[in-house]
């Protein structure tokens, strides 16, 4: 990594402890992904992004800011990033995905918080994340309890702005949705000075439609057997999507599907043409939370496709692009966020459909459902999960972890052996 030193004292960050950090990474993220083999050449973008992750995008916000723009901190799919873009701002997503940070969320939260929750709050609170410092304001959501109470904690060091998510999919809830983006229009505007017009939204629409369009045609290729790209390379792509400028972001990952279309062609893979295809789904796998896939792929097996909100639930589904007015945009908006299964919805047979259809598309051997400890949404949801492929016949693991290695050979013994049983 470059030296940032000055940008990272500049934003006060505690910088000995930073150090510890950037001492760790490299070592992590070689041992999981530089030990690849045939890795695709259009990796290497995203391997440098990682190399520079506390530098290079850090640094571009900061200049945004420096010109009067304003950065928005978000922690969920459900937060409408068409409107920040539309004012002028930024929006950079926040979540923390590292054992490293969760001592400092656990200073002020309970234990038995989910370690996500907590390594967010604790990323903030030790000063020992740029993306965290450089923020304006934060925008929550109302996914689940943690988060509530987690918005109230970091409200007293950063503006926050909370979007309540209906935790039904009815027509009056998808309306409700629609006023709560109609309000959080105001909000950008009145923060960044700048009128949200129709023309700048639908201008942004397009933008993040065309990173979505981009994330779909990397997932594409992934059905192809053999497939031509690790699951944990699909991942990474994915991770970095979250706060990489879009455009940018559209432009690698379509230079990459480009370069594994050509090795579909050539029926080329990273995986044995009879490697066991698994879908991964469940709570959120935060950079640089990478532990189940690299047990997964050094098993001989190959993750294709995630129904996860860093997978399928963040790109499956455009906004349309035709409407004219605000209030049509907005309405299209709400549309297509409300078409996302999260686990705070009840009922929530749209989760249990798309993993059907995720199975079935990508021709899937087997499921890993993986929770984050303490998340009691998705835990309780894992019975319904089960029992529905049950009924379709397709065998599932259920897992509980955090972001500790702690549990690492016991996940690997149970992985294994779920392998095996799919091998028979």
């Amino acid at each position: 990594m470059a030296d940032y030193r000055q940008m990272w004292t500049d934003l006060e960050m505690d910088i000995d402890k930073h150090d510890l950090l950037c001492e760790a990474l490299p070592e992590a993220f070689g041992g999981v992904y530089l030990t690849q083999e045939n890795r695709p050449q259009s990796m290497d973008f995203f391997d440098f992004v990682v190399s520079e992750i506390h530098g290079v995008r850090p640094a571009e916000l900061i200049e945004h800011q420096k010109t009067g723009g304003k950065v928005f901190g978000t922690f969920c799919v459900y937060v409408p990033d068409e409107v920040i873009f539309a004012a002028g701002g930024i929006a950079t997503g926040l979540c923390g995905g590292s054992q490293f940070w969760v001592s400092g969320g656990e200073k002020v939260l309970p234990p038995n918080t989910c370690p996500l929750i907590k390594a967010s709050v604790g990323a903030r609170l030790d000063k020992t994340c740029p993306f965290f410092r450089i923020a304006d304001m934060y925008v929550g959501e109302t996914t689940c309890d943690g988060k509530k109470k987690a918005w109230e904690i970091l409200a007293s060091e950063v503006p926050v702005h909370v979007i309540d998510i209906p935790q039904m999919k009815r027509e009056k809830d998808i309306k409700a949705f629609q006023g709560e983006i109609m309000d959080f229009i105001k909000v950008v505007e009145d923060f960044t000075g700048n009128k949200v017009t129709p023309e700048a939204l639908g201008q942004s629409i397009k933008l993040i439609n065309n990173k979505r369009r981009a994330l779909q045609r990397l997932y594409s290729t992934r059905k192809a057997s053999p497939v031509p790209i690790s699951g944990k390379d699909a991942l990474l792509v994915t991770q970095i999507a979250f706060y990489d400028d879009p455009a940018r972001c559209a432009e690698m990952t379509n230079n990459l599907s480009e370069e594994l279309e050509e090795r579909i062609s050539r029926n080329e893979g990273v995986f044995p043409e009879n490697a066991l295809r698994i879908l991964v789904t469940g709570t959120p796998l935060a950079i640089p939370n990478w532990k189940l896939h690299h047990i997964i792929e050094t098993a001989g097996a190959a993750v294709v496709v995630e129904e996860l909100c860093t997978g399928t639930r963040y790109f499956e589904n455009l906004v349309d692009e035709n409407a004219a007015t605000i209030e049509e945009q907005v309405k299209a908006l709400a549309e297509r966020y409300m078409k996302t299964n999260c686990a705070c919805f009840t009922p929530n047979p749209g989760r249990i459909d798309d993993i059907i259809r995720l199975a079935n598309e990508y021709k899937v051997d087997g499921i890993i459902d993986t929770n984050l400890q303490f998340c009691n949404l998705y835990s309780t949801e894992s019975y319904l999960v089960k029992q529905a492929m049950t009924a379709k016949n397709i065998p599932v693991l259920h897992i509980e972890t955090d972001y500790s290695e702690q549990d690492y050979e016991q996940l690997r013994t149970r992985v294994e052996a779920f392998l095996e049983i799919l091998r028979k």
